[in-house]
């Protein structure tokens, strides 16, 4: 599996690594700029971690009452911290797969 670090550097040199797991692929794609695209990926899969995705990428768009559906299908409480740190936390916890909240 990838580190965060070799994640954070693929998304930016925006260089998808290979066999990435949805919700990991669409925060890829979250961060390069295509919240369509990253939607669409978590929107197919019926998972807490899409689920965790989704209700970031809504809470992103500014529709809070959507990001608390996902949140709750996540079983997460709603996020209160800053949106990239979000990411973070979602990033690392999917990657080494901890409980960081």
């Amino acid at each position: 599996m990838i580190t965060v670090d070799e994640y954070v550097a693929s998304a930016s040199r925006g260089d998808l690594p290979d066999g990435l797991p949805g919700p990991l692929e669409a925060l890829w794609y979250e961060v390069r700029g295509d919240w369509k695209r990253a939607h669409k990926i978590v929107q197919g899969e019926n998972t807490a971690e899409a689920a965790w995705v989704h209700a970031y990428l809504h809470r992103k768009e500014g529709d809070q009452s959507n990001a608390g559906y996902w949140y709750r299908r996540a079983h997460r409480q709603i996020s209160t911290a800053a949106l990239e740190d979000e990411r973070r936390i979602i990033v690392a916890s999917l990657i080494e797969g901890e409980e960081t909240d």
